[in-house]
C-alpha cells in the first residue's frame, strides 16, 4: 500500500467527459484502467461516471459518409494518416480500430443519452460497461451507434433495456452536462476531473494518470493520517 494510504480510503468521483466516437477516449479509457489498477493495490478507489460531450454537434441525426465527412474535414490524404495513427496506437492496449468497416460518422446524442440510461437502469458500473461496449461497437465492429435499433442491441448485450420509451428528461439532461462542459471551457476529450474540479485533459499514459491522481488525494489522505494520531 502506498505510504499515502495508511488504510483504505473511500472512493472519490473521478469524472470522465468523453465522446462515443472519439477514438482518443477510447484510448483514454484503457490507460485509465490500467491506472486505477495500479492504484487500487495501493487502497486508492475511485468511483468513475461517464458524461457527454460531442465533439460534432452539427451532425445530423441520421448521421454522414465517413469518407466524404473527413475527407472534407481532414483532406484525404490527412483522414487516412490519422487512422493508421489510431491503428497502430490501439494495438498496445488491445484495441482492433477497424476503419475499412466504419461507414457512417453518427451524431453522438443518442448513444449519449443511452449512457445515461445505463447509469439509471445500473449505477456507475453498468454506465462503464455501456461505455466500453459503444466504444467496442463503433471501432472494432464498424456499427452505427447512432440509430436507435443498434444503441437497443448494444444495451440489451451489456444488461438492460433500452427502449423508445426514454424519458425526455433524459435527453434533456444530457444535453444540459454537454452545454455546462463548453461552458465550463471543456473544447477536448477526454477531460477528467476529480470530485468536479479540472484535473487533466487527454489521453494521458498511465505513468502519468497515477502520480496526477495521487497527488490529487494526497491533502486529504495526509490529513486523515494525521487525525489518526491525535
Amino acid at each position: 500500500m502506498h505510504p499515502l494510504s495508511p488504510f483504505q480510503q473511500q472512493p472519490r468521483l473521478l469524472t470522465v467527459i468523453s465522446d462515443t466516437i472519439c477514438p482518443w477516449c477510447y484510448i483514454g479509457k484503457r490507460r485509465l484502467d490500467a491506472a486505477l489498477a495500479t492504484l487500487a493495490e495501493e487502497g486508492l478507489a475511485f468511483d468513475v461516471e461517464w458524461r457527454p460531450f460531442q465533439l460534432n454537434p452539427g451532425i445530423p441525426e441520421e448521421g454522414l459518409a465517413r469518407a466524404e465527412y473527413r475527407s472534407a474535414k481532414f483532406g484525404a490524404l490527412k483522414s487516412a494518416a490519422l487512422d493508421r495513427q489510431m491503428v497502430e496506437t490501439g494495438t498496445q492496449y488491445g484495441i482492433a480500430f477497424r476503419y475499412d468497416l466504419m461507414e457512417r460518422t453518427p451524431s453522438t446524442l443518442a448513444s449519449h443519452v443511452m449512457v445515461a440510461d445505463a447509469r439509471r437502469a445500473g449505477g456507475l458500473a453498468m454506465q462503464g460497461a455501456a461505455v466500453e461496449a459503444l466504444f467496442a461497437a463503433y471501432f472494432n465492429e464498424g456499427r452505427d451507434v447512432g440509430r436507435p435499433d443498434v444503441l437497443r442491441a448494444i444495451a440489451s448485450e451489456v444488461g438492460f433495456h433500452h427502449g423508445p420509451s426514454v424519458k425526455a428528461e433524459l435527453w434533456e439532461l444530457v444535453e444540459q452536462e454537454d452545454l455546462a462542459a463548453r461552458q465550463s471551457g471543456v473544447s477536448g476529450v477526454p477531460t477528467f476531473l476529480l470530485d468536479g474540479r479540472f484535473l487533466f485533459s487527454g489521453a494521458q499514459p498511465p505513468e502519468v494518470i497515477v502520480p496526477a491522481l495521487r497527488s490529487a488525494v494526497a491533502p486529504v489522505e495526509a490529513g486523515n493520517a494525521s487525525g489518526d494520531l491525535l
